[in-house]
């Protein structure tokens, strides 16, 4: 998979902004708030119409103005993609390829895949677990359209849940509409538990390779998702799953009432991450956490390529200067293959990188 263009209007600090890339590596050079994270989220966004730093879309439009648009030029499988995104404060989005209008933005998995790295994630091991979350429905709903479209539905739904539980008391009717929204939840929480947790079981056959080289081989790294109790085999099918989840659903059907809160579903999920048998989030060093971390999104890279026969793209937000020497080299021994963009302040520090296209980034704009 390449992105052979981008053009961006009024997203975030970028006016206007037009450029080739190389099917190699692609460079972006400037200082500090510059734009150099703001030209990454776009290419991440193209991937998935999602942003890992904005919640709403209306976020990535620049202060002033009513729109955005985004549009990039992609090689996958064989064929030549147009996407376009059009974003508005006021209205839904539009989502094109090809000119044809896209229903969800599920329809965008398996057109452009993207990896995206960046130094918060060096904290994935440390951080609670809807870092952790992210990091899965990520990298599956480009994979999945199914997943994707039932990932939707269910935020959607929890948040609808959640709004009936807060204000019962004041208007006990809504308690009538619990059920409903408990089931359809369960539903699209079966289909979220089977494609997760077959996920992490490919991380499993992955990872820990990854983090054995990077170590050293001194180190052995272990995953579990960890997923409604009532579940006993994650993996098994959305029609198996879902009995499971509704008697979960049950028994915590009056301490949800009486909390407000939604206590029953996969977004409480959480992926275990253990180094030598010992729980890294309360053990491991700094050090072994950010090789854990890195061991979890490269073999993300891996699986990736596993699956559609492509490297997908990677986006590396100026990571390299947060890791030392050997980590920085371990990285940088793996991406000889397929396209990459890597962001820093300094052009010298990737000067062992050959060949590939170095753009120079001040004000959202080429210098």
């Amino acid at each position: 998979m390449i992105l052979n263009g981008i053009t961006l209007d009024f997203f975030r600090n970028y006016v206007h902004f037009e450029a080739g890339f190389h099917p190699g590596v692609n460079v972006i050079v400037g200082e500090n708030a510059q734009g150099k994270t703001n030209l990454l989220e776009a290419v991440a966004y193209l991937s998935s119409a999602t942003s890992h730093r904005a919640r709403y879309d209306r976020e990535l439009i620049q202060h002033g103005v009513d729109s955005a648009f985004l549009q990039g030029q992609v090689s996958s499988r064989g064929r030549d993609f147009l996407l376009e995104c059009e974003l508005y404060r006021g209205a839904r989005r539009v989502l094109r390829s090809n000119g044809v209008r896209l229903k969800t933005a599920a329809e965008l998995s398996g057109i452009l895949n993207t990896v995206l790295f960046c130094p918060e994630d060096l904290y994935l091991i440390r951080e609670g677990a809807e870092s952790r979350r992210r990091f899965l429905d990520d990298c599956i709903c480009q994979l999945r359209p199914k997943y994707a479209a039932a990932l939707a539905e269910y935020k959607k739904l929890h948040q609808h849940k959640t709004r009936i539980l807060r204000d019962w008391e004041d208007n006990p009717s809504l308690l009538d509409t619990l059920d409903d929204f408990s089931l359809r939840m369960a539903q699209c929480g079966a289909v979220i538990v089977h494609y997760r947790a077959h996920f992490v079981r490919r991380l499993m056959e992955t990872a820990p390779a990854i983090h054995s080289d990077c170590s050293g081989g001194r180190e052995k790294l272990s995953l579990h998702y960890e997923t409604v109790s009532t579940v006993t085999d994650p993996e098994a099918s959305p029609r198996e799953l879902l009995p499971q989840l509704l008697a979960h659903q049950e028994s915590h059907r009056r301490a949800e009432i009486e909390s407000r809160t939604c206590l029953s579903g996969p977004h409480k999920d959480d992926v275990a991450v253990e180094i030598d048998g010992q729980p890294a989030k309360a053990y491991a060093s700094q050090g072994q956490t950010r090789t854990a971390a890195l061991a979890l999104k490269l073999a993300a890279r891996d699986i990736f390529r596993q699956e559609t026969g492509e490297w997908p793209v990677l986006l590396l937000d100026d990571v390299l200067s947060e890791l030392d020497a050997r980590r920085q080299e371990f990285v940088l021994n793996r991406i000889t293959a397929g396209q990459v963009f890597i962001s820093c302040c300094e052009e010298g520090a990737l000067s062992r990188l050959n060949g590939g296209r170095v753009f120079h980034i001040r004000n959202g704009a080429p210098a």
